[in-house]
């Protein structure tokens, strides 16, 4: 079964938003039960037959607010920092709610903040720094990697594979991203970032999703870089990141990798029964 929803209603509701042209389809599932498998989400990842996103987030029910990711493949993700930011900040507005509490599942409970501008924040969580947990195919040095270019791997929930450049702009992300994407030493595939450091609290970064492919922005990924570049000491724990899409701003704290950046509610539209039923 693809999708369940009120017999008495020819149409299917979800929510467009993005964070720096990272872009998702929001389903909100506490207000009519909805069910995804992989065919539909591809379906609806499709940018000229469908609605067209870089991610699916599926609201639930939980404690507070829960959240499930989809890739555009159709495979789950364990992490998505701009879809979480956008979620949240449409969440507290709601509620006049300055704090919230997200769980994500396979990550766990997360907390969002929006200061005096409306800015929203969300700690992403520790990042993950053991090979087993990231998780790597073997017992190697995570900082750097026996892939060319001594790559740095981190978990931010789900798995990224850093590598710091002279120029991001000469790297040929299309050809390097799915080789690294599927590289035997992830199991699990990778997400993978090229870096350019601007300055001791600057890094210019395009990225790879995997599931996805070239994305303008990653939230996740950028929390990995920061986390990669101060472990490193090319930076220190607080850094702006110029992405393709704009910027973000990572701050690597005792309690978490904290993200903020600008978010986007684009528009609500419906999905229509033919739609579904052409599935």
């Amino acid at each position: 079964m693809r999708a369940m929803h009120d017999p008495l209603s020819s149409q299917w509701p979800f929510m467009k938003m993005h964070g720096l042209g990272n872009d998702f389809v929001v389903v909100d599932a506490r207000a009519q039960p909805v069910s995804l498998d992989a065919p539909l989400v591809r379906a609806l990842a499709d940018r000229h037959r469908g609605v067209g996103f870089d991610q699916l987030a599926l609201i639930t029910e939980g404690d507070d607010l829960t959240i499930t990711f989809y890739n555009a493949d159709g495979s789950h993700s364990a992490a998505c920092g701009n879809a979480t930011r956008c979620i949240a900040a449409r969440e507290m507005a709601q509620r006049d709610a300055d704090r919230l509490n997200i769980t994500i599942t396979g990550r766990g409970s997360l907390q969002a903040v929006r200061d005096a501008d409306k800015v929203t924040a969300v700690n992403m969580g520790a990042p993950i720094l053991n090979w087993q947990d990231i998780p790597l195919a073997s017992d190697v040095d995570t900082l750097a990697l026996p892939i060319d270019g001594a790559p740095v791997a981190t978990g931010m929930g789900n798995p990224h594979c850093t590598f710091f450049v002279e120029d991001v702009s000469a790297i040929d992300l299309a050809t390097r991203g799915p080789q690294i994407e599927h590289h035997p030493l992830f199991p699990e595939r990778t997400n993978v970032q090229f870096a350019q450091i601007i300055g001791p609290d600057h890094i210019r970064m395009r990225v790879w999703e995997r599931g996805t492919g070239i994305t303008l922005a990653s939230g996740s990924s950028s929390c990995a870089v920061a986390v990669a570049a101060a472990r490193k000491g090319l930076t220190g724990r607080t850094v702006r990141i110029d992405l393709d899409g704009g910027t973000l701003n990572i701050d690597w704290r005792d309690d978490g990798v904290w993200m903020s950046g600008p978010t986007a509610h684009v528009f609500d539209g419906v999905l229509t029964q033919s739609f579904l039923d052409g599935l």
